[in-house]
């Protein structure tokens, strides 16, 4: 979380950081007025569906202008990171912000900017109420999109559609772990925030791109799009910085944070504290969890992440926070979000 102090390098939409190139063969573009995702490919040889997964982003994505992207070679495969369910052990989040999240026995269901629905399955004691809410439908909605019956019960283990509500194409969050949503209570604030500053994690001279970090949030059950924004906000994707409030790497997490993660959130293999890979991990981790406590809430979680929750809850989103949330919910939408 950043606890209101200022980072060493901003990273406001307004001031992207240029984008890595993820190998040797890819390029930087600046984006020029006038410039567009079509014109851009046509320019390069490339498909506007190979730009736009080269980059993480919507085919119908809008640029930013001034900011980069990464050209990849004419031959690449490049493909948009797939949507999974939380299956694979959760990682720990940002001590620059408070995300949370677990690889926990969560149920999570994001949806990409291509899929207007997915599955879901029915856990002991679900109801078409409590599911059609944590997905933003109405439970008619809910019901008429599975055929059911809204006044009968659900079977367990039964897979059923959901979706977002009606004119909504934006990513669907369906969790039923509770206990990821309690953790996030404990987020620490402040200086158990801080921790020890000799402790991790530790930044190093790696850089990540949009489709690796989109990969490790759709695997742990966070929409791809909303961590994209987040990584990209708090270090354009670069793990070795380090902010004036001393959160580190592409997720910007404190000391106290990264404790926190490992401790309470993660419940995989530990979290090597000098890898890219498992910072964004830690970040998504803390980013599940305050989504399971904001009920799937993206801009209440990534307040959350910025200035804690307890803190959110407690006074309300400060005005540097709500900055901070509306550049997160502008780059989630270029980075393939729905509205």
């Amino acid at each position: 979380m950043h606890l209101r102090l200022p980072l060493l390098i901003s990273v406001a939409v307004a001031a992207l950081l240029a984008l890595p190139a993820a190998a040797s063969a890819y390029f930087v573009h600046v984006i020029a007025p006038g410039e567009s995702l079509s014109s851009i490919a046509a320019a390069d040889g490339l498909s506007v569906q190979q730009l736009a997964a080269a980059n993480g982003l919507s085919p119908d994505a809008q640029l930013i202008l001034g900011s980069d992207i990464q050209i990849p070679p004419q031959q690449a495969g490049v493909s948009a990171p797939a949507a999974a369910t939380a299956t694979a052990p959760a990682v720990a989040g940002d001590g620059d912000s408070d995300a949370d999240d677990t690889g926990s026995t969560a149920t999570a269901v994001p949806a990409t900017a291509t899929t207007t629905s997915a599955s879901y399955v029915v856990q002991p004691g679900d109801t078409l109420t409590a599911i059609a809410a944590r997905a933003g439908m109405t439970v008619d909605e809910l019901a008429a999109l599975n055929g059911l019956d809204p006044n009968n019960l659900l079977i367990s283990g039964t897979a059923i559609r959901v979706s977002g509500s009606s004119g909504s194409s934006g990513p669907v969050y369906v969790s039923t772990d509770t206990s990821s949503a309690s953790a996030a209570s404990q987020q620490p604030v402040g200086a158990p925030a801080e921790g020890n500053p000799i402790d991790p994690p530790y930044p190093t001279p790696e850089r990540v791109n949009a489709p690796e970090v989109g990969s490790i949030a759709a695997a742990n059950g966070v929409p791809a799009s909303l961590a994209d924004a987040i990584a990209w906000q708090e270090s354009g994707f670069n793990n070795d910085l380090v902010s004036s409030a001393d959160a580190r790497g592409v997720m910007q997490i404190l000391p106290g944070t990264w404790q926190w993660i490992q401790s309470d959130l993660n419940t995989g293999a530990p979290l090597a504290p000098a890898s890219a890979a498992d910072n964004v991990r830690g970040g998504v981790e803390m980013l599940h969890s305050l989504l399971d406590a904001t009920g799937g809430d993206s801009a209440e979680a990534a307040a959350a992440y910025y200035q804690g929750l307890s803190s959110v809850q407690q006074h309300g989103m400060y005005s540097d926070t709500q900055q901070y949330v509306h550049d997160v919910l502008s780059l989630e939408q270029q980075f393939g979000g729905g509205g």
